[in-house]
């Protein structure tokens, strides 16, 4: 390979490297937990821990005061739902949580339809000053008891 393919390829690399990273956030994922750092406040690391449905399911039947929370939509809640969990969509969570999530410190186990919602829910809590928030995912992976409101 000669100098100019050498370089031409380094700079495409750069390129992509640029390209996929998150503007104004930068995530490292480890095992079970995920540190979110907001762009100019290198002082304070916030962070969510990922947990699966089993060790929620055994959680949720033998502890009180976790919150249950779906942020998916209204329509999809109706659908099907975790049985005892608290509706607030990821796009007005920000507007909503503060009122409806009025305990910074409970435990909040956050859902949505695949986990790419839950995902992003679980940093705007943290941001927002939750301290304890677990991303469980999508319900498509919850293999225990749904319900419908219809």
């Amino acid at each position: 390979m000669n100098k100019r393919m050498v370089g031409v390829i380094s700079a495409l690399i750069c390129i992509g490297v640029t390209a996929c990273s998150t503007e104004g956030v930068n995530r490292k994922q480890t095992d079970s937990k995920n540190t979110i750092q907001a762009q100019g406040d290198s002082q304070k690391n916030l962070s969510y821990k990922n947990i699966k449905p089993e060790e929620a399911k055994k959680r949720l039947d033998r502890e009180t005061g976790i919150i249950l929370l779906d942020v998916r939509t209204l329509e999809e809640y109706q659908e099907k739902h975790i049985p005892n969990s608290l509706l607030i969509p990821v796009d007005v969570i920000e507007k909503e949580a503060p009122a409806k999530l009025t305990n910074k410190e409970a435990e909040i186990f956050v859902y949505c339809r695949s986990g790419r919602r839950s995902v992003a829910a679980a940093e705007a809590l943290v941001k927002m000053g939750y301290s304890n928030v677990y991303n469980l995912g999508g319900i498509i992976d919850w293999p225990y008891e749904t319900k419908a409101e219809k």
